[in-house]
């Protein structure tokens, strides 16, 4: 085997060269495996060669095309007069030449889509040990030796080794100060305060680079305009130092070239002069005069045509003030805070010096968006509830709606579809119909009678967003119409954290076709008619339900009245009762209007650095309280309770839960383009007060692409509870993944994970004790899938599909659960868009 192996591999290395199948580092005797000082090799080796059970895919691609396939063709093929005629008859002059021009045209994708043969060139491998050398002398290794090896074998096969001993390092001591710039001097116990270059640690040039980078900013943020990183310079002594470092940090005076002179002259402090704001600069009104000048708090807001905004709302956005230093921060926020705001193309912020007091004036042109734009969404689509759908969804977005920078977005949409459980003949064809619309105002402030600033200041970049939505469908399910509307605070305390409040939430559904719910619930219509036939309340072939009737009671509900008041063979004792007793427990929750009255906070940290960035947590935690208003305001008003002991709003009992959720997700790096993705969640949400139960929207659910992957969507759980539901959900949840994500080759990427998790039900009226978690012995009932998944990045999305398979399934006997449906046979196979966490 491994000689074929070989065989195949440097079927294209010519005689005398030596395919690399190995690079090899090996640090004072240990093999180095960080993917910083591998990647110092300039000559590696084929893609897949150390991986995918080292199969080298791309270079047995590459093996695969033909160097010479002009001359083979020709040899062949159009050298044979007679076997070209022959070709000619049976294909025809104009496929003969497409049949040609296929086998070059496929040669040549062989070579692109393969990868040559990587040759050992002894020159490159030099070149990588001088690096290497240079690598660990930036550490502070500053004696290391490197040598290398080359391992070349009778079957044109070479692996290479990389020796490396570094032998003492060097240790920082002494760091003194050099600076020309009396101004700069003064706050050198400022700069020094904070310094990376510690004394008694190891030597290593990205901390002498860390360094100018923060002294660069630190001056920068302090009024040196003029300032830059190349006016830092470090100089380092280790003669006779006994491997001690000793370094002067010099910073030079500001270099100023003119046409034909230089001047040097020390770095001052700038302030600024004035703030001038342009509020409607663009090309086309370059040469109008400014016929419109407002001066607010220090700010001289220009505009040539009548100033669109409000004063107050443009310099709110504005973190540069007159009187103040000139500092980088100020101006980096400014552009941030004005492109948060969606209002401008490119805000441009310049700085002009006035030489006779050393002070800057800030100009900030802004050319404003479209006070209107609009957008269309057209669809045509297909599900399972429908033959063929219609839909259509256009958006208006008004700008600076009322001159305070804010923003109006109104969206509808309107669909319509063919039932595919249509029975009527003589009903429309197009039976499905749902119709949507929403408003949206953005205000980028905190909108509050209160004055917010200490708390909340404007650099966080805050914003208020009021949202108003309905809905209304027929047809679809038990016919929903739904009122929404949410007042909500967001702010970003910094680049890594994000808040968001909602102060108040309120969703009301009502349902106006719960006749239908055994139509849309088929398999707990199933499970009660087939009790029903098995104790002889109905006999064999007959139905409980008509999904043709409009009538809201149906023998369906008759049958489950008749167990639950002991009118049939059942008894509460019975497994066939308890099944009854929960359908109707479930259809009373689902079909039950809903009034959410809410508030929550979102708290989210995310370390990533961008998209590229494979070693990064984040950690999510949301709180939401619901009821609390309502409750209260009830117990005051004195309003009667229902039958159930429950308050009631406008006929509908409000809902009353608090619900939280923690969401953390780690990355960790293992070199090569091979991660290690974790992820850990757990929600719960307790009813309590007016509520025995959560809504169903709030409800949680385990299975699908994102979730156990080794289950579809709602089909795990609850607990270990056989459920056949379609919409398996609880009030409990807990859920862990860990993934190993790794190159194939190319843009194709593998994937192997363990998905492990349940949901169940704690504190509320459900009585399943399969679905319920009691105590700590209720984990034993989590449920693992593992499997495998293969993905492909086109830069901007990733395809995934995942075959997961259930590993330990607690629907089963207790004795029987691990492996179980371990097979392709019972597999889930799942098909999404970028990874699952």
């Amino acid at each position: 085997m491994s000689l074929l192996f070989s065989c195949n591999v440097v079927k294209r290395v010519k005689e005398g060269d030596h395919l690399i199948t190995d690079n090899t580092i090996v640090e004072d005797g240990n093999t180095v495996m960080t993917e910083r000082i591998n990647n110092i090799v300039i000559q590696k080796t084929n893609s897949g060669m150390r991986k995918f059970f080292g199969f080298p895919l791309k270079l047995h691609i590459y093996n695969l095309a033909r160097p010479n396939i002009d001359s083979i063709l020709e040899a062949n093929i159009l050298s044979d007069s007679l076997k070209v005629k022959r070709n000619i008859s049976l294909l025809s002059k104009k496929q003969f030449d497409k049949f040609i021009d296929f086998r070059k045209n496929f040669n040549s994708w062989l070579k692109r889509t393969g990868e040559a043969p990587v040759i050992y060139d002894e020159d490159k491998t030099i070149k990588t040990a001088n690096n290497l050398r240079k690598y660990y002398y930036s550490k502070g290794w500053f004696n290391n030796e490197v040598t290398f090896e080359a391992a070349k074998d009778s079957n044109k096969l070479a692996k290479v080794t990389y020796n490396v001993v570094k032998h003492k390092p060097y240790i920082l001591d002494s760091l003194n100060p050099i600076i020309s710039s009396p101004a700069i001097d003064s706050i050198y116990p400022q700069i020094a305060k904070n310094t990376l270059l510690k004394k008694g640690e190891q030597y290593d040039s990205q901390n002498f680079e860390n360094e100018r980078e923060r002294i660069n900013t630190l001056l920068r943020n302090s009024g040196f305009y003029y300032f830059g990183q190349d006016y830092i310079r470090f100089e380092i002594d280790t003669i006779k130092t006994n491997h001690k470092v000793q370094t002067e940090l010099r910073i030079a005076n500001r270099i100023i070239r003119g046409s034909d002179s230089i001047t040097v002259t020390p770095f001052k402090v700038y302030k600024i002069r004035e703030v001038n704001v342009f509020t409607d600069s663009n090309f086309n009104n370059r040469f109008k005069a400014i016929t419109d000048t407002v001066n607010y708090k220090n700010y001289n807001l220009y505009s040539k045509e009548k100033l669109r905004f409000r004063a107050k709302a443009l310099t709110d956005a504005i973190f540069i003030n007159k009187g103040d230093i000139y500092s980088d921060l100020a101006r980096s926020r400014t552009q941030r805070y004005l492109n948060d705001l969606q209002m401008f193309r490119y805000p441009d912020i310049e700085y002009i010096e006035n030489e006779e007091d050393s002070t800057l004036t800030a100009n900030i042109r802004l050319e404003p968006k479209k006070k209107y734009s609009l957008s269309f969404d057209p669809e045509i689509n297909t599900s399972n509830i429908q033959t063929i759908g219609f839909s259509f969804g256009t958006g208006l977005k008004i700008r600076n709606v009322f001159r305070g920078a804010e923003t109006l977005d109104i969206s509808g949409i309107a669909a319509i579809g063919a039932s595919k459980s249509r029975n009527d003949p003589e009903a429309a064809f197009f039976d499905i119909n749902e119709f949507g619309g929403n408003i949206r105002l953005t205000i980028p402030r905190i909108f509050s009678p209160f004055n917010t600033n200490k708390i909340i200041p404007k650099y966080m970049s805050p914003s208020t967003s009021i949202n108003l939505s309905a809905t209304s469908q027929q047809n679809i399910g038990l016919d929903k119409q739904s009122l929404s509307g949410i007042f909500s605070y967001n702010w970003f305390p910094s680049k890594t954290v994000t808040n968001n409040l909602d102060l108040f939430n309120v969703n009301f559904v009502k349902n106006l076709n719960t006749s239908n719910y055994f139509g849309v619930y088929t398999n707990s219509y199933s499970s009660l008619n087939s009790i029903a036939e098995d104790i002889g309340y109905i006999a064999d072939g007959e139905e409980l339900y008509d999904d043709t009737l409009s009538a809201p009671y149906s023998p369906a509900d008759a049958f489950i009245d008749d167990v639950i008041n002991n009118n049939t063979s059942l008894t509460s004792s019975d497994d066939d009762y308890s099944t009854v007793q929960n359908i109707e427990e479930r259809k009373e929750r689902l079909t039950e209007d809903n009034l959410i009255f809410s508030s929550s906070f979102d708290y989210k940290k995310d370390n990533r650095k961008n998209i590229f960035d494979n070693d990064f947590s984040i950690f999510k935690w949301r709180v939401e309280s619901a009821g609390v208003l309502l409750s209260a305001i009830s117990d005051l008003s004195s309003v009667s309770k229902n039958e159930a002991g429950n308050y009631e709003i406008f006929d509908v009992a409000f809902s009353q839960y608090i619900k939280t959720e923690i969401d953390y997700i780690k990355y960790i790096d293992l070199g090569r383009q091979n991660v290690l993705a974790f992820r850990s969640y757990a929600g719960i949400a307790i009813p309590y007060g007016n509520s025995n139960s959560v809504p169903f929207a709030e409800s949680f659910f385990a299975g699908g692409p994102n979730d156990n992957r080794a289950w579809s969507a709602y089909n795990l759980g609850p607990g270990s509870s056989n459920s056949t539901n379609e919409f398996n959900e609880a009030n409990f949840k807990l859920h862990l993944s860990a993934e190993q994500r790794f190159n194939i080759f190319g843009q194709w990427h593998g994937a192997i994970f363990v998905d492990a998790g349940n949901i169940w039900n704690v504190l509320d009226n459900v009585t399943d004790e399969g679905a319920a978690f009691t105590d700590f012995s209720s984990l034993k009932d989590i449920a693992v899938g593992s499997g495998f998944g293969i993905r492909y990045d086109f830069d901007f999305f990733v395809l995934r599909f995942d075959t997961g398979f259930k590993t330990y399934d607690p629907s089963q006997e207790s004795s029987n659960r691990w492996f179980r449906n371990y097979n392709f046979t019972n597999a889930v196979y799942n098909i999404g868009i970028n990874y699952p966490f």
